[in-house]
């Protein structure tokens, strides 16, 4: 298998959409400076501002496992920002179709 394709939404706790939106900012640009990442992009729905959408592209798999269990900046979201994600309403991790 290549390349690797996550598409993931967070949706916010009532009241902490804000700092939400702040704290996942902070992770694109160190995640688009890891090895192995193509891109790595964030996106706030238009329609409701609580939901927020990664669409990222990694070179494989295990450069995608090595950024979301070793990346520091990964682990500090998950230990200080985490708690203002109500859940995560769906994560996909996909092949391209050739």
């Amino acid at each position: 298998m290549g390349d690797l394709f996550v598409v993931v939404s967070l949706r916010a706790k009532a009241g902490k959409e804000g700092t939400l939106r702040r704290d996942l900012k902070a992770i694109v640009d160190q995640s688009r400076k890891e090895e192995g990442n193509i891109s790595y992009d964030l996106f706030i729905d238009r329609t409701d501002p609580s939901r927020f959408v990664f669409i990222e592209h990694w070179a494989s798999q295990e450069h995608q496992h090595k950024h979301h269990n070793e990346g520091p900046h990964i682990q500090f979201f998950h230990e200080n920002g985490a708690q203002n994600v109500e859940n995560t309403e769906f994560a996909y991790f996909l092949d391209r179709l050739e």
